[in-house]
C-alpha cells in the first residue's frame, strides 16, 4: 500500500538541503510535489487543500536545528500532519459493555465483509482472549451463510446457524439470545451487502441496529475504491450511526487515497486495515505508523509486534544459542527461518514495514515472490534428514533425486545450496565474537564506530 505515494515523496526533500530556514520560496516546490502526490493517490481534493495549508502554516519560518537538515524538519511536519489527517491515534474497539458486546458489520457487496468478520473474530480470540460468536443475517447472497460458517471454522470461533428463508431480525434476535446464554464476550453480526446505498436495504440494517443496540457499528469498505470509499462511508453514516471503518484489500491499493480521506470526509476513525487474503491479515490502524510507512521510514513497531505473535521464540532462541556456540546452520534451520517468515505475512508483508522498502519500484517488488520461498521449502522437504543436517553429502545423484521429488530442476537445488552456504557464512560472523571483528574491520570505512 502507498507505493506510488512513497516513491513520489521519497526524493522531493533533497532540494531543501543547505537551507538554514524553511520559507515560502524554498518549500514551494516541495509543497507542489506533495499536492500532486496526494491527488495522484486519489485523495479527495478538499482534504488535499486543507492538508497543504496546514503543512505550509507549520513549515514557514521554522528554524532548523543544528543537527538536522531542513528536509528532515519538513518530513517531520508532513509526517505529523499525515498522522493528524488519519486520526492522530489508534481507535480501538469499545467492548466495555455488558457481555455480549455486539459488533454490527455493514458495507457494500464485494468489499470482503464476510471474510473480515472472520478475521476480526480471530483477532479478538487470539489477541484479546475473547469468546466470540458470529452470525450471518445475509439471506440474499447465495452461499453467504455457508461462507461465514466455513471462515468461522477456519479461525476457531463459534458460528450461529441461520437459513436463507428466515427473517434477518429473527436471526439476530436468536443469535443474541444464544450469545447471552452461552456467556459469549462478543457477538459479531454480518449483514447483507449492498450494491449501492439502497433505501430498502438501509431500512433493514437500521432495524437490525435498533434490535441489537450494538456497541460498535463498523463500515467495511474496499480501499482500492480510493476517495469513493470515503464518500460511500459518509453516505452510510448519514443513515446509520457508524462508530468506525475497516479498510479491506489495502495490500492491493498502491495509492492510499481511502486511508487518507476517510477520517477527514466522514469524521469516523479507521479502526482496522486488511493487508491480505490470509485470515490473520487484519491489523489495528495506527495513523502514526501508516504515516511512517508512507514516508519510507517503515513500521518497526508493528513488525516487532507481529514477530512476538508469530515467531516461535523457543526455536529462535535455540538457533541463536546454536549459532553462538559455532555449531553451524543446517538446512533444517534454514527451512524454519523461511516458515517463520511466511507466518509473519511473507516477504511483501515484511518489506512493507522495513525502512526504505516503500521506495522500491513496482518492478523490483514484482521480482520478489513468496512462491520462491515455498519452492525452497519444498526442495528442503524432499531431502532426507541426514542431508538436511549435512548438506555436503548432496552431490550429483542426490541432487537429481531431490529435484525430482520437489518437482524442480537440478539448478534449483544448486541455487538453494548456494544460498544456504551464504547464510551459513553470515551466521558464522555472529559466533565467537565475529560480529565485533566484522564491525572493527568496517571502522576505517565508517568513522565513529565505538570499536
Amino acid at each position: 500500500m502507498f507505493e506510488n505515494l512513497s516513491q513520489r515523496l521519497g526524493g522531493l526533500f533533497d532540494g531543501l538541503r543547505g537551507q538554514g530556514r524553511l520559507t515560502e520560496d524554498n518549500i514551494k516546490d516541495a509543497l507542489r510535489e506533495v499536492r500532486m502526490a496526494l491527488l495522484e493517490a486519489d485523495v479527495a481534493l478538499p482534504v488535499v487543500r486543507d492538508f497543504i495549508n496546514q503543512v505550509r502554516e507549520r513549515a514557514v519560518g521554522v528554524e532548523v536545528l543544528k543537527s538536522l537538515q531542513p528536509g528532515q524538519v519538513f518530513i517531520k511536519i508532513v509526517s505529523d500532519e499525515l498522522t493528524a489527517l488519519m486520526g492522530a491515534e489508534n481507535s480501538a474497539l469499545d467492548l466495555s459493555a455488558q457481555p455480549p458486546a455486539v459488533v454490527l458489520m455493514a458495507g457494500l457487496q464485494g468489499a470482503g465483509k464476510t471474510t473480515t468478520v472472520g478475521k476480526l473474530g480471530r483477532l479478538l480470540r487470539t489477541q484479546e482472549n475473547k469468546k466470540v460468536l458470529v452470525v450471518s443475517a445475509d439471506v440474499y447472497r447465495p452461499a453467504a451463510i455457508k461462507q461465514l460458517e466455513t471462515v468461522a471454522g477456519q479461525v476457531g470461533i463459534d458460528f450461529f446457524p441461520s437459513q436463507a428463508d428466515q427473517n434477518p431480525l429473527d436471526i439476530v434476535r436468536s443469535a443474541l439470545k444464544q450469545a447471552k446464554t452461552g456467556f459469549y464476550d462478543v457477538l459479531i453480526v454480518d449483514t447483507a451487502g449492498r450494491l449501492h446505498v439502497d433505501v430498502d436495504m438501509m431500512e433493514e440494517v437500521r432495524q437490525l441496529h435498533a434490535a441489537l443496540n450494538p456497541v460498535e457499528t463498523l463500515f467495511v469498505v474496499d480501499a482500492m475504491t480510493g476517495q469513493d470509499a470515503a464518500n460511500t462511508a459518509k453516505a452510510f453514516d448519514e443513515v446509520l450511526p457508524l462508530t468506525g471503518v475497516i479498510l479491506t484489500k489495502a495490500d492491493g491499493d498502491a495509492r492510499g487515497g481511502a486511508a487518507l480521506s476517510v477520517r477527514a470526509v466522514t469524521g469516523k476513525p479507521i479502526k482496522f486495515i486488511g493487508m491480505g487474503e490470509k485470515l490473520d491479515a487484519l491489523e489495528p490502524f495506527y495513523p502514526d505508523r501508516i504515516a511512517s510507512r508512507i514516508l519510507g521510514m517503515g513500521d518497526v513497531v508493528s513488525l516487532v509486534e507481529q514477530a512476538q505473535r508469530n515467531v516461535d521464540t523457543d526455536k529462535a532462541q535455540a538457533l541463536a544459542n546454536k549459532v553462538r556456540a559455532g555449531k553451524g546452520f543446517s538446512l533444517e534451520d534454514m527451512r524454519d527461518q523461511f516458515e517463520q517468515m511466511l507466518n509473519m505475512g511473507g516477504i511483501h508483508g515484511l518489506m512493507d514495514k522495513l525502512p526504505g522498502m516503500g521506495r522500491l519500484s513496482a518492478d523490483a517488488k514484482a521480482n520478489i515472490d513468496d512462491k520462491d520461498v515455498r519452492r525452497m521449502i519444498a526442495i528442503i522437504n524432499s531431502m532426507t534428514r541426514k542431508e538436511r543436517l549435512h548438506p555436503d553429502l548432496i552431490k550429483g545423484s542426490r541432487k537429481r533425486r531431490i529435484a525430482l521429488g520437489a518437482g524442480m530442476q537440478v539448478h534449483d537445488v544448486n541455487r538453494l545450496l548456494k544460498q544456504h552456504r551464504d547464510m551459513s557464512d553470515m551466521m558464522k560472523k555472529f559466533s565467537g565474537g565475529g560480529m565485533k571483528k566484522m564491525m572493527r574491520s568496517m571502522k576505517g570505512r565508517m568513522p565513529g564506530l565505538p570499536f
